[in-house]
């Protein structure tokens, strides 16, 4: 298959991108530079902002009445998603960490989104089962650990409405999940790839937006 469509991301031209696309924005711009640096190594698990821009577009495009986040950080991407719900709208952020989603805590406050969301520190798939297995959520975003990918996609799929729409992080994992032999977390991603594919309970594509994102659509 020709590759002639692809780009080659150049640093020159991932600035271009951001430069004509809608910036974060000061409290968005605070959360990056806290991040970054306080966390020194682990703030490459923070969404890039062009990925955010894109999941609040998406959020305002699905008008989710409620959303499910798998992994929070540090909140970028909940803010992204919270700020692009309709009114009424509600996300639920699943996560573990206390320390990390305390940074998260007071954007979501500086940005007036608290309203919307709810965090639960459990364990992600705790959470999920714990929630009405009858089909209720309207949007999902999952960027968390990456051996969890599938338990988490199974515990979320049965609970989607028609037409809802899953999103899922880190599916290309730098490039790895094409290695022979992949390992440890690209593995994980890889089988979860597979897992995808092969579920007729949804249409999906990988986009090659930041590290991969699966978008998938959950049918009637």
């Amino acid at each position: 298959m020709s590759l002639s469509k692809n780009v080659q991301i150049t640093e020159a031209l991932y600035t271009y991108i951001l430069d004509h696309s809608t910036p974060p924005d000061a409290v968005q711009e605070e959360l990056i530079e806290r991040t970054r640096t306080s966390l020194g190594n682990r703030a490459g698990m923070q969404i890039p902002p062009e990925q955010g821009t894109f999941l609040t577009l998406l959020t305002k495009l699905v008008a989710p009445r409620f959303a499910v986040e798998v992994g929070t950080f540090t909140g970028y991407s909940a803010l992204a998603i919270a700020r692009g719900l309709p009114e009424g709208g509600r996300l639920l952020c699943c996560d573990v960490s206390e320390e990390w989603t305390a940074v998260a805590r007071e954007a979501w406050l500086k940005a007036g989104v608290t309203d919307r969301v709810e965090l639960r520190i459990a364990p992600a798939l705790d959470t999920l089962n714990s929630l009405p297995t009858s089909p209720h959520i309207d949007m999902a975003f999952v960027d968390a650990n990456k051996d969890g990918y599938v338990e988490y996609w199974e515990a979320l799929i049965p609970r989607m409405t028609p037409g809802a729409l899953v999103l899922a992080d880190n599916v290309l994992y730098s490039g790895d999940v094409v290695s022979p032999a992949p390992g440890g977390a690209a593995e994980a991603v890889h089988r979860f790839n597979e897992h995808v594919r092969a579920d007729p309970r949804v249409e999906a594509v990988i986009l090659p937006v930041a590290d991969g994102l699966t978008f998938a659509r959950v049918l009637g």
